[in-house]
């Protein structure tokens, strides 16, 4: 199947120095670019696509595509706006960035420890460029990989970036496409990855105007929670998405991308379905890369991440796993309602089938799916193939007062989870400020105005109605305003916090660890490694085999002290640091205690 329309979204350079301006617009006759305030018809197609070819255009010329009633809007495929996503695009020269790192290419999937970050939130200043002073503290932290929340350009200045609507376009509030380039280079300079997390299952409420070009871009028959499904299997649509996910890799140099809630894409009548092209094409376009992209997906599916015969990696590397997160704060913080219901059965026995074979629910009924079956058999994949995270922006933002892990667990239990997390054989996530125990809440922030704006705020509160302690009214005042300036600032972490958390050291003592022990047994990380040896009265104990090696966890996290099955090795990491003696000496370990031993 023919999967792109041989006719690209954005403007195109040609050798001669011409720029051809294109945009697919079946939903009208006439259609018109103005540029640098001057108005030219266009050239229409029998497809729909209208083009016009210019003389010298000059990058930072700003333009648009004006309808016969004179109505205006932006490129879908603008590099850059003027301003706002209403206002005119900006004529951007593709590979005109002098990198300072050109022969970049990565690191390996097995060494990746993802930082997730919100660059508004991140820093004060909330820039691309902001970002670049705090890249030490990422290296001396021990990650490997930045992962950015989505910076395609959304209305207003402040959002979580899940609402964008030029897919194309870096966000000005952070900064110039230069500047995200900029930090890209430097992060390479540090051997930092960067991933960019990018939406293709939607476009945001606001400054959307595809729906008036193209109305045959969606299915009017089909919804997402979101809006209109998109009409994934026309060669025009498609190639709007294929070639963004190669764009922000060429262009940008993005080591990765993680793709959003994937499991509202869909493209079943093609063939391939799209999510597989986008990886396929990905791995044809840069063989000598080090390309690393995830996804998102609720249904706990694996054809997504199957291996081939010699266990590489074919099409996407990992699943953002969510049953990880959800098990595990369960038991850091006994909630149970909402989604945590499927967990609150047995959370430990959930957490050691995780750990040793992928997915907690693999086909079994989920009581907060109706009891509908859930998931697939994930065992064959290898622990390389699942993110673990104890927190990130979903979990902690779709809370309703956005609170962190720290402040909802006790200390023990949550040190002990931690090492669990970051010493394990999947690939782990933190979540910004995590790192030193951050207590300043992470909320859902917007910046959109009049019945949007309204719509938002009381469908946030609706939304919480159904938890119990939101059910009266004025409880649901509580809940901040997402449109609120004052919601987006304090959400900023607040690093005059970093140098004096207990919580620090610890997180540097395990990556560090990380990157010596476990990274070297990852390299030979196959299906079917894991083994539960215990997961009955607080006891977690599960082995994974590694070619002649074997990696061993043993964690109480029960309220009582209790004896652990034996672990056969040298203990390379204890928490607390006596629980490696007392383990030994007669095979007990004491409450929100574990320990990781590696043999051979």
């Amino acid at each position: 199947m023919t999967t792109n329309s041989g006719k690209p979204w954005g403007p195109v350079w040609h050798d001669d120095g011409t720029v051809e301006f294109r945009v697919w617009a079946p939903g009208t006759e006439i259609l018109s670019l103005r540029l640098a305030g001057n108005d030219q018809p266009m050239r229409r197609s029998s497809d729909g696509w209208f083009t016009s070819t210019v003389q010298d255009a000059a990058p930072g010329t700003p333009y648009s595509f004006v309808f016969p009633d004179g109505f205006s809007v932006p490129d879908p495929a603008s590099r850059a706006q003027e301003g706002e996503v209403h206002g005119s695009s900006l004529l951007a020269k593709p590979g005109t960035y002098r990198w300072q790192q050109p022969n970049w290419n990565g690191r390996p999937w097995e060494e990746v420890v993802y930082y997730e970050l919100h660059v508004g939130t991140f820093t004060p200043e909330g820039t691309f460029r902001a970002v670049i002073d705090r890249l030490p503290h990422l290296v001396s932290l021990g990650i490997t990989a930045i992962e950015l929340l989505p910076v395609a350009q959304f209305a207003g200045n402040r959002g979580w970036g899940y609402d964008g609507v030029l897919l194309y376009a870096p966000h000005n509030a952070y900064g110039t496409p230069d500047d995200l380039k900029a930090l890209i280079d430097a992060a390479h300079g540090h051997g930092l990855m960067v991933v960019l997390d990018v939406v293709y299952n939607h476009f945001g409420p606001d400054g959307n105007y595809l729906p008036k070009l193209a109305p045959d871009f969606f299915h009017p028959e089909r919804h997402t929670p979101w809006g209109g499904a998109i009409a994934y299997e026309k060669p025009e649509v498609r190639s709007f998405f294929i070639d963004n996910a190669l764009y922000w890799l060429d262009e940008f140099k993005f080591d990765g991308l993680r793709l959003d809630a994937v499991d509202h894409v869909h493209d079943e009548q093609s063939d391939p379905e799209i999510l597989i092209e986008i990886a396929q094409r990905i791995r044809q376009v840069f063989p000598q890369r080090h390309i690393h992209t995830t996804t998102e997906d609720n249904r706990n599916i694996t054809a997504l991440h199957e291996r081939g015969p010699r266990g590489e990696i074919v099409l996407h590397s990992g699943e953002w796993n969510d049953d990880f997160h959800n098990a595990a704060h369960v038991i850091a913080s006994g909630e149970t309602e909402g989604y945590y219901e499927d967990f609150a059965d047995k959370p430990l026995k959930h957490v050691a089938r995780i750990l040793a074979e992928g997915f907690a629910y693999q086909g079994e009924p989920a009581p907060h799916n109706d009891n509908k079956p859930r998931g697939k058999p994930s065992t064959h994949l290898p622990p390389t193939a699942f993110v673990d995270f104890l927190q990130n922006h979903d979990q902690v933002g779709n809370r309703a007062l956005g609170e962190r892990l720290v402040s909802l667990s006790d200390e023990k239990t949550l040190r002990a989870l931690a090492a669990v997390h970051l010493l394990s054989p999947h690939i782990p996530l933190l979540f910004m400020g995590e790192e030193w125990g951050e207590t300043n809440p992470f909320f859902f922030f917007t910046d959109f105005h009049g019945e949007l704006a309204d719509a938002v705020r009381n469908g946030r509160r609706k939304e919480f109605a159904k938890f119990a302690h939101f059910r009266d009214e004025e409880k649901q005042k509580q809940i901040p305003d997402p449109n609120a300036e004052a919601t987006f600032t304090r959400s900023k972490i607040d690093w005059n916090k970093a140098g004096d958390a207990s919580w620090l050291p610890f997180y540097k003592e395990l990556l560090k660890l990380r990157q010596e022990a476990i990274v070297p047994l990852l390299r030979e990380a196959k299906g079917n490694s894991g083994k539960i040896v215990s997961d009955e009265n607080g006891i977690l104990a599960v082995d994974w085999t590694f070619g002649a090696k074997q990696l061993s966890l043993r964690a109480n996290l029960g309220s009582a002290s209790a004896k652990v099955p034996a672990a056969s090795g040298t203990v390379i990491f204890a928490e607390p640091k006596t629980a490696a003696d007392a383990a030994t000496a007669d095979g007990t370990l004491p409450p929100s205690s574990m320990f990781y031993a590696v043999d051979g």
